[in-house]
């Protein structure tokens, strides 16, 4: 695993009325801090449209990079915002298929 990128989703459940806030956060911390991170390849935030929740896919070089992202002092620092919002639930992964609809 350690030679093939991975695939972080963190789903999060955001308290009621806050989407907009937590997205609003999410979106600064990977404009500042997220992109200037080695290892980190992509991003894609994904809101519920029932407002209850937002999922963060991102693509990292390696579970190392991932580690030395959660380490990181300006991630450290960004975690308490989110929870405040939401709770976070995350899975560490490899992709096994990926399909897209010839244009």
């Amino acid at each position: 695993m350690s030679d093939q990128s991975v695939i972080l989703i963190n789903l999060l459940k955001v308290e009621p009325g806050k989407q907009q806030a937590l997205i609003a956060l999410l979106k600064q911390n990977t404009e500042t801090v997220i992109r200037t991170l080695p290892g980190w390849r992509a991003t894609r935030l994904i809101a519920a449209e029932d407002g209850a929740s937002v999922v963060i896919y991102s693509e990292w070089e390696n579970p190392a990079a991932v580690a030395a992202m959660r380490a990181d002092p300006r991630m450290k620092a960004y975690f308490p915002r989110i929870v405040e919002l939401a709770s976070l639930e995350s899975i560490l992964g490899t992709q096994v298929l990926g399909e897209i609809r010839p244009a």
